[in-house]
């Protein structure tokens, strides 16, 4: 479908389709079988594919090898996306690798894909919205739920948990702007179950929204609070 109307495809498949990584096994069958073959350690889904070996130049001598098994498919390697480098310099479907205590390689979320979850969040809780936190928690929850699953190989609890927190932050945020006076800032709050102490602090407070919902705010809107409300822990 093209600009709302349909018309015929001559050649190639729909981005994203379950068909294109389907055709992509079988076309690559003996490339994988010769991997295997040569004892190589490798990890492919549909035509990305990551080979490791133990030094610079046996690497050089596999990306030799793809090149003549794909010649002979009447397939080209993608030059300007593959390279002979380390793996923790590199990042494959998301994820990239960093060495934790003791040189154990670990998985985490690579930086891109991290990027992009940050700009997301801030796409779906824009403060000018003007919607309920109900409903900002509604839009949050197929992606936080899409995303959790997807990155669950990390093995990064502390960044899991920083992001927790950045995104319960930014809620705090959205909340006392959505309250704007002081009075009913004040009367919400006590409804939440604050002291009258702490009512009135957080309703005297400035309207730098992201400074002041990291302070006291913090001691009404919970985790257990962000946890009624439906919204997914990442760690």
């Amino acid at each position: 479908m093209q600009g709302g109307v349909e018309s015929a495809r001559q050649q190639g498949t729909p981005q994203g389709g379950p068909l294109s990584p389907l055709l992509a096994n079988v076309m690559l069958d003996e490339v994988d079988k010769e991997l295997e073959r040569r004892g190589h350690c490798f990890a492919r889904y549909a035509d990305d594919c990551n080979v490791y070996v133990r030094s610079h130049r046996a690497g050089e001598r596999v990306m030799a090898l793809l090149r003549r098994l794909y010649a002979r498919l009447h397939l080209k390697v993608n030059e300007t996306k593959s390279a002979v480098a380390s793996v923790f310099g590199r990042k494959f479907l998301g994820y990239s690798f960093w060495v934790a205590k003791g040189r154990e390689v670990k998985r985490r979320v690579a930086d891109k894909p991290m990027a992009t979850f940050k700009q997301r969040i801030r796409e779906l809780t824009r403060r000018s919205g003007g919607r309920s936190m109900t409903e900002t928690v509604q839009k949050l929850r197929p992606y936080l739920l899409g995303w959790k699953a997807y990155f669950g190989l990390a093995q990064t609890p502390r960044v899991l948990l920083t992001l927790d927190e950045w995104l319960r932050h930014r809620l705090r945020a959205i909340q006392l702007k959505h309250w704007k006076r002081g009075k009913t800032k004040y009367r919400e709050l006590l409804v939440l179950g604050a002291t009258p102490l702490v009512a009135r602090r957080v309703a005297g407070s400035s309207r730098c929204w992201w400074r002041n919902s990291d302070r006291l705010l913090k001691t009404v809107l919970t985790i257990g609070y962000y946890d009624r409300l439906g919204v997914p822990r990442l760690s």
